[in-house]
């Protein structure tokens, strides 16, 4: 019994840290996404980017990332006042730029 029990914390510490790297590389695609598309050129992070549009800088710590990919998908549907146009990503793209972005507290 205790065999098992070890068998299966170690399991468990396997699968975590294996859950930790893919969330590690989610968000670095996800920086990379914010780049690539230039979302630096109305918003900042940190010192970088342009003072245009909102600081993200913070923004994890506001909106979950739930929150931030329906926001990414249209954000004239989150708020139909929205200066931010609707940007074409990729499923995939979304989920990774919501990620970098939820990771930003």
């Amino acid at each position: 019994m205790t065999a098992r029990l070890v068998v299966l914390v170690a399991a468990l510490l396997m699968a975590s840290c294996v859950q930790a790297q893919d969330r590690g590389e989610l968000v670095t695609q996800g920086e990379t996404v914010f780049r690539a598309q230039g979302c630096y050129g109305c918003h900042t992070v940190g010192k970088t980017g342009t003072p245009i549009a909102t600081d993200l800088s913070r923004i994890g710590a506001k909106h979950d990332e739930v929150y931030l990919g329906r926001w990414l998908r249209d954000p004239s549907l989150q708020r139909p006042t929205a200066h931010m146009p609707k940007i074409d990503l990729s499923e995939s793209e979304v989920k990774a730029l919501a990620a970098y972005l939820g990771s930003l507290r």
